[in-house]
């Protein structure tokens, strides 16, 4: 590599450094994307419920959240570089035993370990960015990070489409190997080592812990609840537990030494204005996503291609809009950007949940390119708001909270929706089916098949099988208006959330808007002498 290295110089460092970050990105993204066009003949091929399919999703997803906040610490503390090139060493590797599953038992662990390694290697990314780009450039910098990601969510669809239709779903996962292989390289070669000098070298392990257990139960309740019983011992008990271990996570992060979560961050109210946000786009993207590439191959007869292909107006129009955003941020502020992206976002979603019986792609082609418009007018001033808001050195741990409350809205978005889905779809179900002749085991069954669109039970005469599918059909059109309806809720309160604390350009701030250094850097035996860098400005134009 040295050969190479006189076309790395300290003026064009930064723009290598984005380009290994953007690399590395791209194959998160590509992989949260292919994954979704793939649900349904990963269901068909290992047999597995809506309820399977959710936790091969927030398997994924669960443990990237749990562990985001750790990984952008372990960067802080070890080195950013260091620990990037960690996660995507892990994330290669369980690809790999991903695409190798011979069940959906497999496949979840496989997940888990992939959301392990991403952790690691999310943080870094945004983190080394922002050490590596002065505050007036970081707008334009995140703007291309994040237009990147649009790039993944754009090819991802139909990259996952053409290698389901034409190899497997297995080969979603074969391809994030070479590309894992570059990252790494690029990483090595271009990336200087970054940490944060004032944080100690401790790992908050009891926090880390107790959050696991927490979200761990919660989710488990939201995914579970309706097949297990909303009353039953085993779901009040996990809801109890999940909400002890949750408050005793705020106990314990307020008393050691070195918390994964610096709750002084939160005295910024750009950067808890940004992480509510941040939340509330993942639950309700992450939501749709999952239920629409199911309706489109299931009950409109897409292929897994036709199917990808759909999703571009939405994921072209991110591409587009992502890195404009981002400068229109430097230049106004993020304010106004989020509330509109958060108001455009929830106009799609109420779209979406007008969808019927009959509705055909062409009709809920708008709510697609609305969705693509309001999310790429969100995400990148998002970001930046959050990054200006805290100390360069808190940035790993700032970008980790950040990139930890995305991944939880969206595995709540998944499990919460999903919770809705299934209850109002089965509901539905039910009344259809009660004068059809078929015994409570057979509806069950049926029941279990919902998430194939047009369930079937075997040796019944065709005109009755003719009449099950339409049944099956419209209970499952008739749970995602449902849960669509939901969406537009969660995503008018963060509409909400934009306008009343986040600030606008050139407003000034106040005391409380100055995070506090963490305990670390404050107390602790382990910190380093020196004292944490000032608050860096907002970018001006």
């Amino acid at each position: 590599m040295s050969r190479y290295q006189h076309l790395i110089t300290d003026e064009n460092r930064k723009w290598w450094t984005l380009g290994a970050m953007c690399l590395s990105l791209f194959m998160i993204m590509l992989d949260n994307t292919v994954v979704n066009v793939a649900l349904p003949s990963i269901q068909r091929e290992l047999d597995t419920s809506i309820s399977g399919l959710e936790w091969i999703v927030n398997g994924y997803t669960l443990s990237f959240a749990v562990l985001l906040a750790v990984g952008g610490r372990l960067g802080d503390i070890f080195g950013r570089r260091k620990m990037f090139v960690t996660g995507v060493a892990i994330f290669t590797i369980s690809s790999t035993t991903a695409g190798l599953a011979p069940d959906s038992t497999s496949l979840v662990i496989s997940r888990v370990l992939q959301g392990f390694g991403a952790a690691l290697m999310m943080p870094g990314t945004l983190s080394i960015i922002t050490d590596a780009f002065p505050p007036s450039e970081r707008g334009k910098a995140i703007g291309t990070w994040a237009g990147v990601s649009a790039l993944a969510l754009a090819i991802g669809p139909v990259l996952g489409g053409f290698l389901v239709e034409q190899v497997s779903w297995r080969a979603i996962f074969y391809i994030n190997v070479p590309v894992g292989i570059l990252a790494i390289l690029a990483a090595l070669f271009v990336v200087r080592e970054s940490r944060d000098t004032t944080a100690g070298r401790k790992v908050d392990v009891l926090g880390v812990s107790v959050l696991t257990i927490g979200l761990t139960a919660l989710v488990l309740v939201l995914i579970e609840g309706n097949t297990w019983g909303w009353d039953s011992n085993a779901i009040i008990g996990l809801l109890a537990g999940s909400v002890v271990m949750l408050a005793l996570f705020v106990f314990v992060e307020q008393r050691v030494k070195a918390p994964i979560i610096e709750f002084a961050l939160f005295n910024s109210r750009n950067y808890i204005g940004s992480v509510i946000v941040a939340f509330i786009i993942s639950f309700a993207m992450l939501g749709v996503f999952f239920f629409l590439a199911l309706y489109m191959q299931n009950i409109l007869g897409y292929s897994a291609l036709e199917a990808g292909v759909r999703f571009l107006p939405t994921t072209l129009v991110i591409m587009v809009i992502s890195p404009l955003s981002g400068r229109l941020s430097d230049r106004i502020g993020p304010r106004w950007p989020i509330v509109t992206g958060m108001s455009l976002i929830a106009i799609s979603l109420y779209l979406f949940s007008t969808i019927e019986n009959g509705t055909t792609f062409s009709q809920i082609l708008p709510g697609f390119m609305i969705l693509g418009a309001g999310i790429g007018l969100t995400m990148s001033p998002m970001s930046t708001a959050a990054m200006n808001a805290v100390p360069t050195t808190k940035a790993g741990v700032a970008s980790g909270v950040l990139s930890m409350f995305r991944m939880i809205g969206g595995t709540f978005g998944v499990a919460t929706l999903g919770a809705l889905f299934q209850s109002e779809a089965t509901s539905r179900l039910d009344g259809t089916l009660s004068g059809a002749g078929l015994t409570p085991a057979e509806r069950s069954e049926f029941a279990h098949q919902l998430t194939g669109g047009a369930p079937q039970i075997d040796g019944v005469p065709a005109a009755q099988a003719a009449k099950l599918t339409a049944a099956g059909q419209d209970a499952f059109i008739y749970g995602l208006s449902q849960a669509m309806i939901l969406s537009v809720s969660v995503a008018v309160f963060g509409v909400l959330i934009a306008f009343l604390l986040l600030r606008g350009h050139g407003e000034s701030l106040d005391e409380a808007d100055q995070p506090a250094v963490g305990p670390e850097a404050a107390g602790s035996e382990d910190a380093a002498p020196e004292a944490a860098a000032p608050k860096q400005p907002a970018p001006v134009a």
